[in-house]
């Protein structure tokens, strides 16, 4: 079982204080070897979560920041992170995995960023019946594994929803996410990677129904 060793985190902070890239040059080959000692965990994950759900591919995400827009011109991110993709179009929904110092680690799960016409797709399911979705996000395995449901949100209703609906709270939201921390001890623990691929398993339910609702119209004809 892959392990993720306590210098990642050792250079991850010294990342954090010394964030430029000359002290990267120097330190470059620590860098390499804590990105394949994390990266063997996200592939025993991988290989893992590939008998649980229907996965495509896993990518790690770079260290060097894109600073072009950004008034935060610190080169490096202080964090490693990966995602692990469902097989599109049929299965939707991501799952992601973020490794930080100082108890920053935590999965995330669901939709960070739907197009405005799955958003209005999940709106309107919403708007008709939001029992099932409430059902499955309240299971007591779930709520203890994931919590409650986060994301961004509007401030009122969306355009031609009703404010007073019942069900606003989900409506007016513009993502649907959930996250879980870790401490450092939990992450660096030789199980860590088996109570990832435990709490991805968790959240199925949630992802079969939104990828039911995402690949149907509000007939419950397949788009796809």
């Amino acid at each position: 079982m892959a392990t993720i060793h306590p210098d990642v985190f050792q250079f991850l902070s010294a990342l954090e204080k010394n964030n430029n890239r000359d002290w990267f040059a120097e330190h470059k080959p620590a860098f390499q070897w804590a990105q394949k000692n994390v990266k063997q965990t996200v592939l025993t994950v991988f290989n893992n979560l590939k008998q649980l759900d229907d996965i495509t591919d896993y990518k790690m995400f770079r260290i060097y920041r894109d600073v072009r827009f950004s008034k935060n011109k610190l080169p490096y991110k202080t964090h490693f992170s990966a995602s692990f993709q469902r097989r599109k179009p049929a299965l939707r929904g991501g799952y992601y995995i973020h490794i930080a110092p100082n108890n920053g680690s935590f999965l995330g799960v669901g939709f960070w960023d739907p197009n405005k016409a799955d958003l209005l797709r999940i709106r309107q399911e919403f708007e008709a019946d939001a029992s099932e979705i409430r059902e499955i996000i309240n299971q007591p395995n779930f709520k203890t594994v994931w919590g409650n449901l986060e994301g961004d949100e509007l401030k009122s209703a969306p355009r031609n929803f009703d404010k007073q609906h019942p069900d606003i709270d989900l409506i007016r939201k513009k993502q649907y996410i959930f996250t879980k921390p870790f401490t450092d001890e939990q992450v660096l623990h030789t199980d860590f990677a088996n109570q990832v691929v435990a709490a991805f398993k968790e959240v199925q339910p949630f992802f079969n129904y939104m990828s039911d609702v995402l690949t149907t119209n509000m007939n419950g004809e397949s788009l796809i």
